[in-house]
């Protein structure tokens, strides 16, 4: 999943964590870098270097938060916004037939086990970025 994110990256001009952080954007947005630090699990510093790395690509605008002068909202630009069509098309298809060849009962399987590794895994990920969370040394 990563290598294939990468890939789609590297076709927009984009990193994997642009890629991902874009889609945050685009779905959450706008947001503050505060916010978009707390999804993404990156510090304030890496946070900055993304969005710099699409705004220079004309992917996203930095706009004064109308709420808080003082704080920036960055939000996808709407006529730059980068064409994932042709990344995901071929994507789209192959998943569309693998999905057709199962029945009712196997999707809900599928779909269940999908949505509880999806839950544990974002369980893991807030552990391991938490403030002293990961602490993986055995206790005697």
């Amino acid at each position: 999943m990563v290598l294939f994110h990468e890939a789609v990256g590297q076709r927009l001009g984009l990193r994997a964590v642009d890629h991902r952080a874009f889609g945050l954007i685009e779905r959450e947005g706008p947001l503050t870098a505060g916010a978009l630090a707390e999804l993404t699990a990156l510090t304030p510093g890496a946070v900055t270097g993304l969005v710099d790395r699409l705004s220079r690509l004309g992917y996203v605008r930095r706009t004064p938060d109308p709420a808080d002068r003082r704080r920036v909202l960055i939000s996808v630009d709407a006529d730059a916004r980068p064409d994932f069509g042709d990344a995901f098309a071929g994507l789209a298809k192959a998943m569309g037939e693998l999905t057709a060849g199962y029945d009712a009962a196997e999707t809900a399987v599928i779909e269940d086990y999908l949505t509880n590794t999806i839950a544990i895994l974002e369980a893991e990920t807030r552990r391991l970025t938490a403030p002293g969370g990961g602490d993986t040394t055995a206790s005697d």
